[in-house]
């Protein structure tokens, strides 16, 4: 009988190693080298050769042809289906990852609790908590009349003969992927092998059945889905469940879809009920906003195709250090940097004596270049100590060269604003045709449009020399 061979994976990327070192070579991590065993599991060559069977020829076919879209199932939570792009699609897998305690077994719950009471056979497996704990969620959540199906058990292959008694279930959610072990790897569960041969089966019998599975995975604490992003390859789309700690609201956003847009979210909010949508978002993040303080701009910003407004605070402070601070919080710093030197170099705003604090109110987090504008807006307001216009939104991307570029959706971004009150806007030239396109008196009226930072650098200080006329 050969000897099975022994190596070692890395269980922060997957990959294999022939002996043990402290530090792995492809990720740079130390002590994450597992010894794990070759006999079975992924990874691992066929048993015996001998009984290998030959390929079958499988039919080749065209690009053109019929289209279907793909079938959903809609659970009625109108945030957790637009995220989902339109509800689980049967026979798909989805991965959902967040941090400890941030609701994730809260939302599912709700969400299969929904899909049950429309009459659609829904498995809730746990393989952390008992099912005495689920129960007493189900109660305070007030969900617990409705026929989700229960079970505690950690082995896939028990999950699978338990799932395939009686109808075939329209949605399986598993909690979570790292506790799953198989009889197929001979390593410890929560391990790379495990984790990916548990996802495999799981997602095989999604594939050959139809039902939707539903994967929770645990989060590093660098954000990132824990063990190799192999998991999420193999899945078809991912979601983040992302939430502040002193904040009251989740979000729920959309990395992967490949039956949907992947730059949707969800906007909930946490209550001792549990999650309730939040149609609005942008009456969310502006809730407490203080019109009439310096270093404040409202950014028009696009989440997928929801617009969503969200005041980007900014302050600008003396400085007794030789090296200033510059804090950011829900923004990219090296973005910051940029606008700062621009601001210097074309607009001879000087920051060098100053610090500078950044913070996007509500916990909020921004990707988009388009909140250039918002942010170069705030910090000259916030140096020279003059409040920004209460009614006015801000948008547009700053280049190197000082010039302001501009950025997709301006029409649903102004609808937006103008929705929630605001009157009037600061957005690129040349974007798209919004001057007057909401209608007579609406925000496109009376857009202001530069086409470069400097134009809006000297429009604040135009503005701040015209109230010292006022006033004296």
């Amino acid at each position: 009988m050969a000897k099975s061979r022994v190596q070692f994976i890395c269980q922060n990327c997957g990959s294999v190693h022939q002996r043990w070192a402290g530090k792995c070579d492809a990720c740079g991590e130390w002590n994450t080298l597992v010894e794990e065993g070759t006999a079975g599991g992924i990874g691992s060559g066929p048993a015996n050769m001998r009984n290998a069977r030959k390929g079958r020829a499988v039919v080749l076919t065209s690009l053109s042809g019929d289209i279907e879209d793909a079938p959903r199932i809609v659970s009625g939570i109108g945030e957790f289906d637009r995220a989902t792009g339109g509800g689980f699609v049967r026979g798909s897998a989805l991965l959902v990852g967040g941090d400890p305690g941030i609701g994730k077994s809260t939302l599912l719950t709700q969400a299969a609790a929904a899909l049950a009471a429309k009459g659609h056979r829904i498995v809730y497996v746990s393989g952390e908590e008992a099912v005495a704990q689920i129960r007493l969620r189900a109660q305070r959540l007030g969900v617990a009349d409705t026929p989700v199906e229960l079970a505690a058990e950690t082995n896939v292959e028990d999950i699978l003969a338990t799932i395939a008694d009686g109808k075939r279930p329209d949605l399986v959610i598993l909690d979570s992927i790292q506790t799953l072990w198989t009889d197929m790897a001979d390593s410890a569960p929560g391990t790379v092998t495990q984790v990916r041969a548990a996802a495999q089966a799981m997602i095989r019998y999604a594939k050959s059945t139809g039902a939707a599975i539903v994967l929770v995975g645990h989060v590093t604490k660098e954000g990132q889905i824990a063990g190799p992003r192999v998991v999420e390859h193999m899945v078809d789309a991912v979601l983040y469940f992302e939430g502040e700690g002193g904040h009251h609201y989740r979000i729920l956003r959309t990395v992967k879809n490949r039956f949907g847009p992947t730059d949707e979210i969800g906007v909930f909010e946490m209550s001792d009920k549990g999650l309730r949508e939040v149609a609005n978002p942008s009456e969310l993040f502006l809730g407490e906003r203080h019109a009439k303080s310096p270093g404040a701009a409202v950014f028009a910003g696009m989440e997928g195709t929801r617009p969503v407004l969200v005041e980007i605070q900014a302050l600008v402070a003396p400085s007794s250090l030789g090296t200033p601070r510059r804090a950011v919080v829900g923004w990219d710093g090296a973005r910051l940097s940029m606008i700062l030197a621009v601001l210097e170099a074309h607009c001879g705003v000087r920051f060098g004596t100053h610090d500078v604090y950044l913070n996007v109110a509500g916990g909020y987090r921004i990707s988009e270049p388009a909140a250039d504008l918002a942010v170069a807006a705030a910090l000259v307001s916030s140096l020279t100590g003059l409040a920004l216009p209460a009614d006015c939104v801000y948008f547009g991307e700053i280049s190197l060269s000082g010039a302001v570029r501009p950025v997709a959706h301006a029409q649903q971004r102004l609808k937006e604003a103008e929705k929630l009150g605001f009157g009037s806007a600061v957005l690129p030239l040349g974007s798209e045709d919004v001057v007057g396109g909401i209608g007579v008196g609406g925000i496109g009226a009376g857009a202001f449009q530069p086409t470069e930072l400097a134009d809006l650098v000297a429009r604040i200080a135009g503005s701040q020399r015209s109230r010292a006329d006022e006033q004296e």
